[in-house]
Formats: structure tokens, C-alpha cells, sequence
């Protein structure tokens, strides 16, 4: 696992807040038994329609980068905090993971096949969304595919995570960044929550294609 300088900007802000809670949040949320059945499927499917590497992109702990890694796929998680990438490399110590920001991945320009936000834009500064966009669409291939996972609320709207601050989004507002980005929407889902679940805010998801001509 390689190191990656925050310097003092926001994203140093989340990971320090993470670190800080890292042991809390892999206790509630580290493991894939503890996930969602229809997230697991879902993003299962996506995994097995899906070629080439692929990225899971703000990986924590790990756990949805060794399901990505199942019937011998080749994965990597990058994330930007330190102590979840400690944890992730202890608990899975065959899978690479490194600390990047997701506005500056280290991959090269059209090399990944799919990538997996899974809840991973939640802290990111709406303003500061479609540059992380564009960075996913420099590096996936063309015809690559785009799992976005998030909070359905008013979009942009800030609200107070368990962690650090977090913001909402909505099926359309993102849908809207996508295509400016170079992509094309394909799936959408939204649903309220069950008890036993880990947020109790709703749910939303999207699967975009990186467009052939993007770029």
C-alpha cells in the first residue's frame, strides 16, 4: 500500500475523520455479511456483466473490494483514509490497496473496465463532484461502467453523517453531472430503508457507460 499527501485541504478533513472512527465503523459495517441482500446482488451483477480491472473507489475496509476480487478479478481499492486502508490491507492482505484521491487516481487514461463508488461521493463538495466525475471517465475505457451508490435527498443539500458531513443527491441531479462528464445513464434505484439496515436515509443507486466518443 502506497501513501498519498492530503496536504490541508477538505479530503484531509474526511480522512482524518474516518481514521478517527475507522474501528467503530468496520465493527457496524466491515463485512459483507452485514450488507444489504439487494445491494449484494446488485452489485454482483454489475461485477459479473462488467470486463476488465476494476476500481473500487473509496474501498474503507475492504469488504466490497474482496467481493469484486471473487471469481478471480482484478481490483483495486483506493481510498483516503489511512486507517481503513491499514485495516483493509490486514484483513485482505492479497488485494491491493492504495491511498488516492478520487479527483487524482494514479490509474492511466482508459485502463479500468468498471469502477465502484459505493456511498464514496457522500463527502465530497457538490461543486468539487464533476471533477471527480471527469477523473473516473479518464480512466475507464470507453464503454466502461460506473456504479454509483448515495443518500437520495435534496441534491446538494448538506446533512449532518455520523462521521463528518455529507450531502444528498438525487437520480436526475447526478444523472445531469454524468452526462456532462461523458457518460450514459442505464439503471437507477431508489428505496426507503428496513430496520436493520445501516442508514436509515434513503437509499439511491445508478449504473452509467462511460460514452465511446467521451473524452
Amino acid at each position: 500500500m502506497s501513501g498519498h499527501d492530503l496536504g490541508d485541504s477538505a479530503e484531509a478533513r474526511v480522512a482524518a475523520a474516518y481514521d478517527s472512527r475507522a474501528a467503530e465503523y468496520v465493527e457496524i459495517g466491515g463485512r459483507i455479511e452485514q450488507m444489504d441482500d439487494r445491494d449484494i446482488e446488485l452489485i454482483r451483477r454489475w461485477r459479473d456483466e462488467t470486463p476488465g480491472m476494476l476500481l473500487d473507489a473509496g474501498c474503507g475496509p475492504g469488504h466490497w473490494t474482496r467481493f469484486l476480487s471473487g471469481r478471480g478479478r482484478d481490483v483495486i481499492g483506493v481510498d483516503i483514509s489511512a486507517e481503513f486502508l491499514r485495516r483493509a490491507g490486514e484483513n485482505h492482505p492479497a488485494l491491493r490497496f492504495e491511498q488516492e484521491s478520487l479527483a487524482a487516481l494514479s490509474a492511466a487514461d482508459g485502463s479500468v473496465g468498471g469502477i465502484l463508488a459505493w456511498y464514496s461521493l457522500i463527502h465530497t463538495d457538490p461543486a468539487e463532484a464533476p471533477a471527480v466525475l471527469a477523473e473516473f471517465a479518464r480512466v475507464l475505457a470507453p464503454g466502461g461502467s460506473l456504479l454509483l451508490g448515495f443518500f437520495v435527498g435534496e441534491p446538494r443539500e448538506p446533512f449532518a453523517h455520523a462521521v463528518t458531513m455529507a450531502y444528498f443527491w438525487s437520480a436526475d441531479a447526478l444523472d445531469a453531472l454524468l452526462a456532462d462528464a461523458g457518460f450514459e445513464v442505464s439503471f437507477a434505484e431508489w428505496r426507503e430503508r428496513e430496520p436493520g439496515e445501516m442508514s436509515v436515509r434513503p437509499h439511491g443507486a445508478l449504473i452509467a457507460r462511460r460514452v465511446p466518443w467521451a473524452g
